[in-house]
């Protein structure tokens, strides 16, 4: 179907980005390999005998010298290896795990491609349970969802009108949303703040990435308020979701039950407007189709949510999502939560036969890992947006080795542009590094691969965390905590200074650097989301 949501607007609030300063000081030269053919080496053969060969410590200082630089407390891990031997160039602190935010999305999408193939997808569909005469069914309507994570408002109005297409004016019986595709959990993270749009509940019916959209301005000293289920082209209301406001102090933010909000009246200046999470996603999916179906001239019931799929059924419509290929390729590119915890959450269900909840799929999905390419490794959910995940940049940087070949996952990653002390993208870079992000507070993780100006290619892995601090501020109940933002903003200027590092070409031992003071790198503050 043509209507797609416009990806800034419908992940909004997921990115962050600050202006930074300079690290000063820092070390330009490093070893690198020289160019080497793509020929696999034995030791991507059999992953889990080869482990990353250790390197000697006369390397470890210039690093150090450059973390120390960086000014970050906690645990700093790196690990540069060959791509095409798997030599280890340059490692600290490599073998000790840390949560790695949202690079855990890189390991779910091996995961997922492994059990539901690049050509799967989702299907949501309408089935009817009685007969219709004259447009009008006497009997049930269902909504089944297929755990689709980029359904939209867009492919509701679709099917919608595939409704009345196929004889439906009017519904007699009820109107059934089933989510019993995928197992339901109201929140991906329950350690995290309970408005954060980008930690919504998971279930086999999603609408919007779980997300409603909550807008508030004030007319004639009164303040109107709406919600609803937009895209680019339609704004169907919503009201299952209600936000009051309030004369409070604190918090801003405050819930009475799923998807009952109410802030507080004295941070919402003139006007504004933000995406909350949706705790009850069935529902809100059968808010808007009833909606939606109304416009298209069908009359449709208040919607019921269900578990367990009615038998005697015939489907009317359906929607098939995008391949799981490319839905993957833009939860790697956009680090959507929902995306990540769906896709792995079916991954399991194919490979076990079996409904588990996110944290006993997660478990399965390392025990995957570890079989198949001997990482050891501890993950709790597969979007990395709890702080219990576990890998270290040695173990990071081995799946990369093992996986490089396969073509599922480098071309996938983002580029990583490099940017100047301004935030300035350089043009014509002469590197290129396709890598996955992750950002919580005191977190921050970069892994990937970097094509080196002299045309080789090397494999790396950036892990940093403070999790005493972490968890200091997520006692507080600070959603940004105090020195988070500039944490976060220096661990980022050291990923570009190592990346740069690692990259360049020497010519008689001047760096290429287009007039720009590589030393002042990376600009993104702090953005406890996993969503970067």
């Amino acid at each position: 179907m043509s209507n797609k949501l416009k990806r800034r607007a419908v992940l909004s609030g997921l990115l962050s980005s600050a202006a930074g300063a300079v690290l000063a000081e820092a070390p330009l030269s490093s070893l690198r390999p020289s160019a080497r053919t793509a020929a696999t080496p034995a030791a991507f053969l059999a992953p889990s005998q080869s482990p990353i060969p250790r390197v000697a410590p006369r390397v470890h200082a210039t690093i150090e010298k450059l973390i120390a630089a960086a000014d970050l407390d906690g645990t700093v891990g790196i690990v540069l290896a060959d791509a095409s031997t798997g030599e280890v160039l340059e490692t600290v602190e490599g073998d000790v795990a840390v949560p790695p935010a949202s690079v855990t999305k890189a390991v779910t999408a091996l995961y997922a491609l492994d059990a539901l193939g690049g050509a799967f997808r989702f299907i949501t569909s309408v089935f009817s349970v009685g007969s219709v005469q004259d447009g009008v069914l006497d009997g049930d309507l269902i909504l089944a969802g297929g755990g689709d994570p980029t359904l939209s408002a867009d492919h509701l109005a679709d099917l919608a009108v595939a409704l009345k297409d196929a004889g439906v004016t009017r519904v007699m019986g009820r109107f059934l949303c089933w989510r019993g595709a995928l197992p339901y959990a109201e929140e991906i993270e329950p350690s995290q703040l309970d408005h954060l749009g980008y930690n919504p509940a998971v279930s086999g019916l999603n609408l919007n990435y779980n997300r409603v959209h909550f807008e508030w301005r004030r007319v004639s000293g009164n303040w109107q308020t709406t919600m609803d289920a937009r895209t680019d082209d339609r704004v169907p209301p919503v009201s299952m979701a209600r936000v009051r406001i309030v004369d409070r102090g604190s918090p801003v933010f405050a819930t009475s039950g799923p998807d009952q909000w109410s802030v507080a009246r004295s941070v919402l200046g003139n006007g504004g407007s933000r995406w909350m999470p949706v705790r009850q996603p069935a529902l809100y999916a059968g808010d808007v189709f009833q909606t939606l179906a109304r416009g298209a001239g069908v009359t449709v019931p208040s919607p019921e949510v269900v578990d367990d799929l009615p038998d005697g059924r015939m489907e009317l419509a359906q929607h098939a999502s995008p391949t799981l290929r490319v839905i993957l390729q833009e939860m790697l590119l956009y680090s959507t939560n929902l995306t990540a915890e769906v896709c792995g959450l079916a991954a399991t269900q194919a490979k076990m036969r079996a409904s588990l909840d996110i944290k006993a799929s997660a478990a399965q999905m390392t025990r995957w890992i570890g079989e198949t390419y001997g990482v050891e490794c501890g993950f709790t959910d597969h979007s990395g947006l709890s702080d219990e995940n576990r890998i270290s940049a040695s173990a990071m940087v081995k799946l990369l080795l093992a996986v490089q070949q396969d073509g599922d996952l480098r071309p996938n990653l983002r580029r990583i542009a490099m940017r100047d002390s301004d935030n300035k993208r350089i043009e014509n870079y002469p590197i290129e590094v396709r890598a996955k992000t992750g950002t919580l507070n005191f977190v921050s993780a970069l892994a990937g691969y970097v094509e080196t100006a002299d045309g080789s290619d090397v494999v790396f892995a950036i892990f940093a965390a403070d999790l005493d601090r972490r968890a200091r501020g997520k006692a507080a109940g600070d959603e940004v905590p105090a020195g988070s933002i500039e944490w976060n903003r220096r661990a980022k200027r050291l990923q570009r200074v190592l990346l740069q590092r690692w990259g360049l070409t020497h010519t008689d031992n001047r760096p290429f650097s287009q007039g720009v003071d590589i030393d002042a790198q990376l600009t993104e503050g702090a953005a406890d989301s996993s969503s970067d």
